[in-house]
């Protein structure tokens, strides 16, 4: 009813008298997007972003700070949504408006270029990331020097890109630097030092370093205990990851107990069809794989793909991940017609929203390969093993 009345002042042309009202009103609005966005209830945040940039362009002009400021929250929106066409259409608007207003070198500038780099980096462009996410660097360096928190968030964004590139020791440094200087500038125990401490563990865990992550997980987890409390969001993401740690090490009771204190946290904190608590049944799923508990791992699948198809759509990647693990599912359980409808799904999900050359693509192409080899059809299963290794060569050895 509130929207619907506060429509009809935007659109019914008697507001120009009261401009200035309707500018702090547009900001309240602005901020609802935010409110929204932040509780995961992408929808209704989608709604106040474009109520909002349609007043502001009206009040304020198309190329108005704060008009582009709600475009590029757009772009973080539809990017966290998966439709990362449009989040780039947001961002590129965006750059080229406030490039106009306030030049190339200008830090709200240069928070879009860093955006950009991380669209790329989740569309499996590595190359535009990197390239990117350097533009961005050298402008904090320059604008801001080399310790401050956007100049070391960049860092921490290269850390990751290297990471994902399969780079582990120029990631280590990168979070190395970027904690170091977060460690300086905000102390040990801020929680921006803290993300840094988790990407550590999570690097560690892909060197096959366990023990260093598990001390990186643990310093994460009690300082967010302490700095924000054993119930928020941000300190199960990590007691999930420790989950995660738990289940890579064998200890499969120790797994479950922290997914399910994460999930409990979740479902609390956030409700039974948040993204995060989705992605927790997901792992949930994949921990009951492996300990044999094969019903009870499909509810778990099944329960995960319902949600995401609801709060996400069919075709965000998210998605697609467990449209993935269900073929895996179905492959350890010989039903190969199953599996090779789920593989098939999500490669064609995959190749839309991420390009034929990007990891989750390719690591899709790879399952086919198995699946054509278990049903004898030795030369397709060869034909997606040559793609898959081509392009993992490509992408993590440029």
């Amino acid at each position: 009813m509130a929207e619907g009345a506060t429509k009809d002042k935007f659109e019914g042309g008697g507001w120009n008298n009261q401009k200035e009202e309707y500018k702090v009103l547009l900001w309240a609005i602005h901020n609802f997007g935010l409110l929204y966005a932040d509780q995961g209830k992408l929808d209704e945040a989608e709604k106040m972003y474009m109520l909002a940039l349609k007043g502001r362009e009206k009040a304020l002009g198309a190329e108005h700070a704060s008009t582009l400021n709600t475009v590029h929250k757009l772009g973080d929106l539809y990017e966290d949504q998966g439709k990362l066409d449009e989040a780039e259409k947001m961002y590129m608007r965006a750059l080229e408006g406030r490039e106009k207003a306030l030049g190339a070198e200008n830090t709200s500038v240069l928070h879009t270029v860093n955006n950009l780099g991380n669209l790329y980096r989740d569309r499996g462009k590595l190359d535009e990331a990197e390239k990117t996410y350097m533009q961005a660097l050298e402008g904090y360096e320059k604008a801001l020097g080399v310790e401050h928190t956007s100049t070391l968030n960049t860092v921490n964004n290269l850390g990751n890109l290297y990471r994902d590139r399969g780079k582990l020791d120029e990631a280590e440094k990168m979070y190395l630097q970027a904690l170091e200087g977060y460690e300086k500038a905000l102390g040990r125990e801020h929680i921006s030092t803290l993300l840094i401490v988790n990407n550590l563990g999570l690097l560690y865990v892909d060197k096959g370093m366990l023990d260093e992550a598990e001390k990186m997980f643990m310093r994460a987890l009690e300082g967010r205990e302490k700095a924000l409390r054993a119930e928020h969001t941000s300190t199960l993401h990590i007691v999930n990851n420790l989950g995660n740690l738990y289940r890579n090490r064998g200890k499969l009771d120790e797994a479950e107990k922290m997914y399910l204190q994460a999930l409990e946290g979740y479902e609390k904190a956030l409700g039974r069809e948040h993204t995060s608590t989705l992605l927790t049944v997901n792992n949930l799923g994949l921990l009951y794989v492996d300990k044999g508990m094969l019903d009870e791992a499909e509810k778990m699948f099944m329960r995960a793909l319902e949600g995401r198809e609801k709060a996400l759509g069919a075709e965000h990647t998210l998605t697609l991940n467990t449209v993935n693990n269900l073929g895996n599912f179905y492959m350890d359980q010989g039903k190969l017609d199953k599996a090779k409808k789920m593989y098939l799904q999500a490669l064609e999900g995959y190749e839309k929203a991420l390009g034929r050359e990007h990891i989750s693509t390719l690591l899709t192409v790879n399952n086919l390969g198995l699946l054509y080899a278990d049903k004898g059809k030795l030369d397709e299963a060869e034909k997606m093993f040559m793609r898959a290794l081509e392009g993992y060569e490509k992408a993590i050895v440029p």
